[in-house]
């Protein structure tokens, strides 16, 4: 009998295949990075079939780091870095274009031309989504736009557009080989064209945005038997059984399962998701409102979500572009070389701001220097923009649910980083709870694959499996805390503006 779970987590900046037994605890990771191109100022892009050979690869290095075999395996989940949007030919697999990243802001003037005399808020009564850069479907219209004969070819029914679950599944079924066209509605609900009540495809605003729906994949539930792995490959014959953006994954795989329990992973970017049940709260507060998850024939769970562009990716730069730490743990101890700030402020706008702002026009800036500011100071600056950028997101879901937070659940590469999480404790006033399996993205696509096909009976298996390993309690004054953050927000009111 199959004893253990996979799960393919597609990230921003990797990929990895993760292994995990009934507990939910790691038997094996294998991971590989792929490059960033930047093109031009503003622009990100991914090469999909490095990514696809990356994903190949990584299953291949798992079961071996395990000494397993495919039959040991009782399904596959599949989660992804959302938005990051890829058109391909259905006769060859062979993408037209690179892979536009969830960061690129190249859609900025057509997101302005959609939005007319309403703005952002256009579409939002039935997306969830305020118009932004960050969204799958301005990527597409700029494709379609722009790229050579393609909207011909697409209007033709001869190309497929999917986000990174759909570009990882019709590969791993088959591809031009009867690759399966598929996608669930936590990835469907992140690209500005489906109707959150329906959970399909709005014509009126495919039409809008000047997306043929030929194009589009089908869309199904977060945990079902899709189709299985091709016949070539280690992982042949294994059911794909669940599908998760990776932040409804890292939801689902902390056991925010009720309405009301919240999580922020700390990733390249940062995203808060606040459990709302059933019901679709449209934020009032710059926030999303995006499906949480939907297991098979059950009720679609919503979310609040406050998404953040520039957290971890913050340190990266630091390493990559300035040189200033040769790893990325090493930002902590450069960081706790000081007591505080020296008065910096970090606001990491490179792509503009996400939530609550939702300004395109918005670049970065390190305000408060003087003199006195060192290496330090400006690496603590750094990993503090993290916390204030989650308390500001934090605030706004307060505001839209009606409900303060009482603690905060952390997950993603970061929250090893203990300066971190206890400044983050500090700057909310509530207590930072991480648990034990840290990597709660795979797991909660392991999860949502596993209930599928029965490894796990219901959701009560993955509370029993949740477990804390450490907790933050605030520490700092409440005067200290309100003129940091006060001092943070005037250091915001410093990036708008700066693009025409």
């Amino acid at each position: 009998m199959a004893s253990y779970i996979a799960a393919i987590d597609q990230g921003t900046t990797s990929t990895r295949c993760m292994i995990f037994d009934h507990s939910g605890g790691v038997v094996a990771v294998n991971q590989k990075e792929h490059r960033q191109l930047f093109p031009k100022a503003g622009w990100v892009e991914h090469d999909p079939l490095e990514i696809w050979n990356n994903v190949r690869q990584v299953c291949a290095g798992a079961l071996a780091k395990a000494d397993l075999v495919s039959s040991d395996i009782a399904a596959c989940g599949i989660t992804n870095q959302r938005e990051t949007t890829v058109v391909w030919e259905k006769a060859t697999g062979k993408p037209v274009y690179n892979a536009i990243v969830w960061q690129d802001t190249r859609t900025d003037e057509i997101v302005s031309e959609l939005g007319r005399s309403e703005g952002q808020s256009r579409f939002q009564a039935k997306t969830g989504l305020p118009l932004a850069t960050y969204f799958s479907g301005p990527k597409l219209k700029w494709l379609l736009d722009n790229v050579n004969g393609i909207r011909a070819r697409a209007e033709k029914g001869e190309l497929l557009f999917g986000n990174m679950d759909t570009w990882v599944l019709w590969n791993s079924t088959g591809g031009p080989d009867g690759g399966l066209h598929v996608t669930d509605p936590t990835n469907a609900s992140r690209t500005l064209l489906m109707d959150l009540e329906t959970l399909q495809w709005d014509p009126d605003i495919c039409a809008e945005i000047g997306v043929p729906m030929s194009m589009l994949p089908e869309i199904r539930s977060s945990s079902e038997v899709y189709g299985q792995f091709r016949e070539r490959g280690v992982f042949a014959g294994i059911p794909i059984a669940g599908i998760l953006g990776d932040q409804q994954a890292a939801t689902f795989g902390q056991a925010c399962l009720s309405p009301g329990e919240a999580k922020n992973t700390y990733g390249t970017g940062n995203f808060v998701l606040l459990n709302t049940g059933t019901e679709r709260v449209i934020s009032q507060n710059g926030l999303l409102t995006t499906v949480g998850y939907k297991i098979g024939d059950n009720d679609t769970i919503y979310c609040l979500e406050g998404s953040i562009a520039v957290t971890g990716s913050l340190v990266q730069w630091l390493r990559d572009n300035l040189g200033m730490i040769g790893t990325a743990p090493e930002i902590e101890q450069v960081a706790s070389s000081v007591d505080d700030n020296g008065g910096a402020y970090f606001v990491p706008a490179f792509s503009g701001l996400f939530a609550p702002h939702w300004r395109s026009d918005a670049r970065g800036a390190i305000v408060g220097l003087t003199r006195y500011v060192n290496r330090g100071h400006l690496a603590r600056a750094v990993l503090e923009a993290t916390a204030f950028q989650t308390r500001e997101v934090i605030e706004a879901m307060n505001a839209d649910s009606g409900v303060p937070l009482k603690s905060l659940k952390v997950d993603g590469g970061m929250v090893v980083n203990e300066l971190l999480m206890q400044f983050q404790a500090d700057i909310l006033g509530v207590p930072v709870i991480r648990p034990k399996v840290n990597e709660t993205t795979a797991l909660g696509a392991a999860y949502a694959a596993g209930l599928a096909v029965g490894f796990w009976e219901s959701e009560a298996d993955i509370r029993s499996n949740w477990a804390k390993d450490k907790q933050w309690d605030p520490a700092m004054t409440e005067d200290l805390r309100e003129k940091h953050y006060a001092n943070w927000q005037k250091a915001v009111t410093k990036t708008f503006d700066w693009v025409d």
